[in-house]
């Protein structure tokens, strides 16, 4: 199913749609502020292990980040962290960073990689986050590929549609998405360390 959803305005009843979807361990396709981004509930192992299966790769080895609606809670599923990486996250976020922090037993041992580690996002974007803050529970995040040469991302929810239709339940059509994924920040050492810059701009906040 293509859903329109406009983030301006997301309408209730495509957004219970989309809910209804997640209860029943469905699996979306959703616009962040970077790139298109393929999820389930965090907390339903069978869902978590479609969306490790539709990526080719085994639910312990994929790396997920999972999708926040804002500071509040990211502590009921990672261990403690300094005021400086939380202040620092506080400036940045919503925003195209995520951050690598060391998970808790809260999280789901299917969901944990080897590392017991977690990526944190909370986009810029009102239709996943109002999705994340209506249903409760955390959405998983992993970045929709494209087999283009050229394009590593693509950024039109008709083609997404096209290219996953047969793969997901739901595909969100928030408009055109962009090419560049997010700024991976690994604060897992109490340390902030670059592993990927994308869209986020880190010099623009220290």
């Amino acid at each position: 199913m293509l859903l329109k959803i406009y983030p301006e305005n997301p309408d209730p009843r495509k957004i219970e749609t989309v809910l209804e979807c997640l209860r029943e361990g469905g699996v979306i396709i959703y616009p962040t502020d970077s790139v298109y981004s393929m999820g389930c509930d965090m907390m339903q192992p069978k869902a978590v292990e479609r969306v490790a299966a539709i990526k080719g790769m085994k639910a312990d080895k994929a790396n997920f980040s999972i999708i926040c609606n804002d500071l509040s809670n990211i502590s009921d599923y990672t261990k403690p962290f300094s005021t400086e990486i939380y202040k620092l996250m506080k400036k940045t976020l919503p925003g195209p960073f995520t951050f690598i922090l060391n998970a808790n037993n809260k999280v789901p041992r299917i969901f944990q990689n080897r590392k017991k580690t977690i990526g944190i996002r909370v986009p810029d974007n009102p239709i996943i986050r109002l999705l994340v803050q209506e249903y409760g529970n955390p959405i998983i995040s992993t970045s929709i590929y494209d087999d283009d040469e050229i394009l590593a991302y693509t950024t039109d929810p008709e083609l997404i549609y096209e290219n996953h239709s047969n793969m997901v339940d739901i595909i969100i059509d928030g408009g055109f998405g962009g090419n560049i994924p997010s700024t991976v920040l690994d604060c897992t050492s109490g340390e902030v360390e670059l592993i990927r810059q994308g869209k986020g701009a880190l010099d623009d906040f220290i």
